[in-house]
């Protein structure tokens, strides 16, 4: 008699979910797509999983908080209302950004000093969760309530609170002025962004190196708000 066939680790099925969801987005995925990438049938996958929503579910706690997984008994269940907005609330769409908030406090010294750190505080947090807001992106555009959550909660009051530290440091001469405010906290977040997540699908990109890229694009931004001299 052949012996039980073992079965797969949680991880392995949220990863292959967050590739599937990432790629094709909610509504376009099914289940059969994640269990094709696993090796599966689409029933055996149901012994993992009660639904689609549970896979999509397995996928952000497989990205924002992967140790959760272990504490998990299969089938896992669909969760709660709220679940998977929990799980973007707390990993994706609001990060807090400390370092923003406290400049935004009161002067934090030098102003260098102080946009530097807002700046490596962007970027860190985009490379460090860069597969997690990969698949939150995908999916938002099938999902209202997510799309809320990361675009309008999120994204929106990240630039709203940049722009606020650029208009006061601008208005104390602080900063150089520059045509418009919104448009410039967007080019710091969306460089940011470019470097630290996008150039990797780019395959002219491919060769650059991570810590060259970091390190550039804070030179550059730094230079194009601070004033000559500084």
């Amino acid at each position: 008699m052949r012996g039980r066939v073992q079965p797969r680790p949680l991880s392995e099925i949220a990863a292959a979910a967050a590739r599937v969801f990432t790629g094709k987005g909610y509504k376009a995925a099914g289940i059969s797509d994640v269990a094709t990438a696993l090796g599966l049938s689409h029933g055996a996958l149901y012994t993992y999983v009660d639904s689609k929503e549970t896979l999509l579910y397995l996928a952000f706690r497989h990205l924002a908080e992967p140790e959760s997984l272990a504490k998990m008994t299969i089938p896992v269940v669909a969760p709660g209302e709220g679940g998977i907005a929990d799980i973007n609330t707390r990993s994706a769409a609001s990060a807090g950004f400390p370092v923003l908030v406290a400049a935004l406090d009161g002067p934090g010294g030098p102003v260098a000093g102080e946009l530097g750190g807002i700046i490596d505080e962007l970027y860190g947090y985009i490379e460090d969760n860069q597969e997690l807001l990969a698949l939150v992106e995908s999916c938002a555009r099938d999902i209202p309530e997510l799309a809320e959550l990361h675009f309008v909660r999120g994204r929106r009051v990240l630039f709203e609170r940049l722009g606020e530290y650029l208009r006061r440091r601008i208005g104390s001469g602080d900063l150089r002025p520059v045509p418009d405010i919104a448009t410039s906290a967007r080019f710091v977040v969306e460089t940011i962004a470019w470097f630290a997540w996008h150039r990797h699908g780019d395959q002219d990109s491919l060769m650059l190196d991570d810590d060259n890229c970091r390190r550039t694009v804070r030179h550059l931004l730094l230079a194009a708000f601070l004033p000559a001299g500084l």
